[in-house]
C-alpha cells in the first residue's frame, strides 16, 4: 500500500514500545540499595522514566532526601552496570505494538527509534528481544551529542533524514517526546498507558491512544 499518509513514524521507546519498567526499577533500586536509601515502587519510578537515566535517579535521589553531584555520579555509574547486566528480565513490548509495527512495515512505512536512554543500551535491548530489524534507525539520548536528547528537536530531525525523508509522524508518552515531534514540525500521538509524568491530555499531543490496537486508525486520521 502506498496511500498511507505517513511514510515515516518514530517511536519513543520506554513506556511507549516497551513496558521497561520493571528492570529499570530493579536498577534504580541496586543503585539506592548501595547508598542505604529506601528503595522505590515501579508505580513510583516510572513518573521518572523519559529524561534519561541519570534524570530518573537524580529525581529518585531528591524524593529519598537529595544527594551531591559526586554521589549521584557514582550512583548513575552503578545503575548503568547493574541495568546493562539485566536489560530484558521483565521488559516486554506493549500489547499489539508488534502487530502495530507489521501493520505499518505491511503498508509500507519506513520504522525508527527515538529514546533518551543511551543509543548502546536502546540497541541492546531491542536486540535482546528480537526487534532490531525493523527499524531504519535507533537514535539515543547521547546520539546528538550532550545536551540533544529530546526534547530538541535535533533527533527527530535526524530520524526523518536518515528514514530518507517525507511526511513523518511521532508517537510517544512523555512531554520530551511531544515538545521534540512539535519542534521539529511533526504531529504526535501520545500513549496513555506509559509512564506518564502528568495527565496524558496535558501532553498536547494531536492524538492519544489507549493501546497499540487503535494506532492505524489514528494516525490515518491525523
Amino acid at each position: 500500500m502506498t496511500d498511507f499518509p505517513f511514510p515515516i513514524v518514530g517511536f519513543d521507546l520506554d513506556g511507549t514500545l516497551l513496558d521497561t519498567s520493571g528492570d529499570l526499577t530493579a536498577a534504580v533500586n541496586h543503585a539506592f540499595a548501595s547508598a542505604g536509601r529506601p528503595t522505590l515502587t515501579v508505580e513510583q519510578v516510572k513518573p521518572m522514566i523519559g529524561g534519561g537515566a541519570r534524570h530518573m535517579l537524580a529525581q529518585g535521589m531528591a524524593a529519598t532526601g537529595g544527594c551531591s553531584e559526586e554521589e549521584l555520579a557514582v550512583l548513575h555509574r552503578r545503575l548503568l552496570d547493574y541495568y546493562e547486566a539485566h536489560l530484558t528480565v521483565h521488559t516486554q513490548p506493549y500489547p499489539h505494538a508488534i502487530d502495530a509495527l507489521d501493520a505499518l512495515a505491511a503498508r509500507g512505512v519506513r520504522l525508527a527509534v527515538v529514546t533518551n536512554k543511551l543509543e548502546h543500551l536502546a540497541r541492546q535491548v531491542l536486540g535482546q528481544l528480537d526487534l532490531t530489524g525493523r527499524f531504519v534507525t535507533i537514535i539515543g539520548g547521547d546520539t546528538m551529542g550532550p545536551g540533544n536528547g529530546k526534547p530538541s528537536r535535533l533527533p527527530i530531525d535526524a530520524m526523518v533524514e536518515r528514514c530518507g525523508g517525507g511526511r513523518a509522524a511521532f508517537v510517544g508518552d512523555s512531554i520530551y517526546d511531544i515538545q521534540a515531534a512539535h519542534a521539529a514540525g511533526l504531529p504526535a500521538v501520545a500513549c496513555r498507558f506509559g509512564f506518564l509524568m502528568q495527565p496524558v491530555e496535558e501532553l498536547g499531543a494531536e492524538a492519544i491512544i489507549d493501546g497499540f490496537d487503535e494506532l492505524i486508525l489514528t494516525l490515518e486520521r491525523l
